[in-house]
């Protein structure tokens, strides 16, 4: 009876109080909107950028959780043990860590370079992977948590011109995968969200053209999506509603890929 409790008295608010959360790409797009609705939900943010946000210290205090920033480039592991150490020493434990950071950069594949490549995947795979391992260990001695890691339609179906891109993202959905198999029995949960076009200053500029109206009219929906609706599965995902949610891949785009 205990545990059938645990599993089914969870908040229906999906609320986080009381969670102490590090969520990488705070500084713009979909990472700086789901701090935003995580510190509504009441969950305490370490929030991680090579820049800081100019306002979002101020909006997650207003909302009454905690805040604190860590400057860090994910590509480099004095910056991952970084981020592990100030969110231990200040929160004690870390319960969700939401993998937003990312860089996307579009090229035909006669035209790929290797400096894409290699700065694609440093930042989108392998940095990702990294903090996750890192966070991973310490759930593991905490009692658990919730990683959630930012992939894309375009891990799931080739998309011209995303290449490097595209296997960065592939890589992501199965790692994901990979750390939900072997972490599942310590009470770590690992799922990733694969949106299609959001309207970041990084989507807005890829897509805001000819070539963005051909792609809506190819999706069911006829539409591109905005970074409060992929927050709003980061919520879910680290909500206690969510338990059994463990190396799914939640695809939000408009049913692009069913077609």
């Amino acid at each position: 009876m205990e545990v059938t409790n645990k599993y089914r008295n969870f908040s229906e608010d999906f609320s986080l109080k009381g969670k102490n959360v590090v969520i990488t790409g705070t500084a713009s797009g979909i990472g700086h909107e789901t701090a935003k609705m995580f510190a509504r939900k009441g969950a305490n943010l370490i929030a991680v950028d090579v820049g800081e946000s100019d306002h979002l210290e101020e909006y997650v205090k207003a909302q009454g959780s905690e805040y604190v920033y860590v400057q860090a480039d994910i590509t480099k592991q004095e910056a991952i043990d970084k981020i592990v150490k100030v969110g231990l020493e200040r929160f004690g434990k870390i319960d969700t860590l939401v993998n937003c950071a990312g860089v996307g950069i579009l090229e035909q594949c006669e035209d790929s370079t290797q400096k894409v490549w290699d700065f694609t995947l440093a930042v989108n795979l392998t940095g990702s992977t990294n903090l996750a391992l890192a966070v991973g260990k310490t759930m593991m001695k905490n009692g658990g948590g919730s990683i959630i890691n930012l992939a894309s339609q375009a891990g799931v179906v080739a998309l011209e011109g995303h290449l490097s891109y595209g296997v960065s993202k592939a890589g992501i959905i199965h790692m994901t995968k990979q750390l939900a198999r072997e972490w599942g029995p310590y009470e770590i949960r690992v799922n990733a969200i694969s949106p299609t076009v959001i309207l970041t200053p990084m989507g807005e500029e890829n897509w805001n053209n000819e070539k963005g109206e051909a792609f809506k009219a190819q999706m069911p929906s006829r539409r591109f999506g905005y970074p409060e609706e992929v927050a709003a599965c980061a919520v879910y995902l680290a909500s206690d509603a969510s338990a059994l949610f463990n190396g799914a891949n939640l695809i939000i785009d408009g049913g692009y890929t069913i077609v």
